[in-house]
């Protein structure tokens, strides 16, 4: 009874309210074959140590990523985040804030807000940003659901490029609002293909830079052809460091940037929690997800924080929400906003010119390697190569030699042929004797 606080006699009044004779009972509409007719093969008990012990088996069974050379990217990636904001970010008036259900009595959270706001703003050349998304997949989505709602128009158009988890969320969210998705097949340049896709019946064109591949893109054009057709171009980004070096997507006439944030402030952490950035125009601020803390003055005259837009359901009526599943990732924009203050902005273009040139350096090194061919004509911290085997297969061979090698394509596009693609990342993290360590291992492992 340790772990179960109800007793008989308080199973059988709910089984009675429920009208049930026994609990077997409500599991009668599943089918027979998916339930349990025995007790898993699972230890009956043990001790608190003894359970502590064995987690730290099975943990030690992974490769941390700290602990070998790492070159694994695809939408997370490892960077250095300094001892100071994880500091900051545990005090306690930080750590115990959530969501501001009632802002205004919480004006040093909505002032790190207001701060993060400014930031992503500046970063991304747009004029006005929210407080966070969940991350930038559902980010992706969101952006999606409100192009249709500025345009009136019920089909996006997803680029080739644009990373393959963050479009199926776009499908996931489309099919539950009943709106169409065309997709362009995964490849190494389709902008040509992508401006020719691009018609009246659209209301967004999502384009990634760095794509999936690690390419480069000129959003310009394709910008230049949305709004000719009265569609707006989405602009997404999985690497945020990429802006300190890039050009802004909002200068390349893109209408909705939205991206993922964790590469700033926020470490691998096992896949999440991570930040969605968002930001828009002014003029379509009215239909952005999320919220947005504002500048103001109290009643005294002094410097006050506000909730100046709150768009969930929590807060209005359900039908005038934009969204009911976003939400600003407080602990993670925090995070966020103290490593970009530290850095500054001379610090963050330093820190995307090293990223660029370890990534020069590890492309050099490995086009020189017989059979392999390195597709990207430019590219940040992130390339694809072109191997001779199964990509798959050969990042198992150099994992086992103390070498994390990337993302093997075929791993998130399974059927698309692409089974000889591996994307590669390398960020400041990354030593010239890692990158050694990486062409010895992919020469033995060929």
């Amino acid at each position: 009874m340790r772990y179960h606080p109800l007793s008989d006699v308080d199973r059988k009044a709910m089984l009675a309210t429920i009208g049930v004779q026994d609990s077997a009972a409500l599991y009668a509409p599943a089918p027979a074959s998916t339930l349990i007719d025995a007790p898993l093969d699972l230890p009956r008990h043990k001790s608190e140590i003894e359970v502590e012990r064995a987690l730290r088996k099975l943990a030690a069974r992974n490769v941390a990523a700290g602990s070998v050379p790492f070159f694994i990217g695809a939408g997370a990636y490892r960077h250095h985040v300094p001892a100071t904001v994880d500091h900051l970010i545990q005090r306690s008036e930080f750590l115990t804030s959530y969501t501001p259900y009632q802002p205004e009595i919480s004006q040093g959270t909505l002032q790190t807000l207001f701060e993060f706001q400014t930031q992503v703003a500046l970063l991304t050349g747009m004029e006005v940003a929210n407080a966070s998304m969940y991350d930038g997949s559902t980010g992706t989505a969101e952006a999606v659901l409100m192009a249709h709602r500025l345009t009136g128009r019920r089909k996006a158009l997803l680029s080739g490029g644009l990373h393959p988890q963050y479009a199926e969320v776009v499908r996931t969210i489309s099919r539950l609002a009943e709106d169409s998705v065309a997709d362009m097949p995964p490849d190494v340049d389709c902008v040509e293909d992508l401006i020719a896709r691009i018609d009246d019946t659209l209301s967004c064109v999502v384009v990634q830079t760095p794509d999936f591949f690690g390419h480069l893109r000129d959003l310009t054009p394709i910008a230049d052809a949305c709004h000719r057709h009265g569609a707006l171009l989405v602009a997404v980004f999985t690497e945020a460091v990429s802006l300190g070096l890039l050009t802004p997507p909002g200068a390349m006439g893109a209408d909705i940037v939205v991206g993922e944030g964790q590469s700033i402030g926020n470490t691998l952490n096992f896949g999440g929690p991570y930040v969605g950035l968002f930001a828009t125009r002014q003029e379509f601020v009215r239909q952005m997800p999320g919220r947005v803390a504002g500048e103001s003055v109290d009643a005294d005259g002094r410097r006050a924080f506000v909730l100046t837009l709150s768009t969930r359901e929590q807060h209005i009526r359900r039908d005038k929400a934009t969204s009911n599943i976003c939400t600003n990732s407080g602990l993670c924009a925090l995070a966020f906003t103290i490593h970009l203050t530290l850095l500054g902005e001379a610090g963050l273009t330093r820190l995307a010119r090293l990223n660029h040139a370890n990534a020069v350096a590890l492309a050099d090194m490995l086009a020189q390697a017989p059979g392999i061919e390195v597709l990207n004509q430019s590219f940040f911290n992130e390339f694809t190569l072109r191997l001779p085997c199964d990509a798959a297969a050969l990042v198992e061979r150099m994992a086992a030699k103390g070498v994390l090698a990337g993302v093997p394509v075929s791993r998130l596009l399974p059927d698309a042929g692409l089974d000889d693609l591996l994307v590669v990342a390398s960020t400041e993290t990354n030593t010239p004797q890692d990158r050694a360590a990486f062409v010895s291992a992919l020469k033995e492992s060929l």
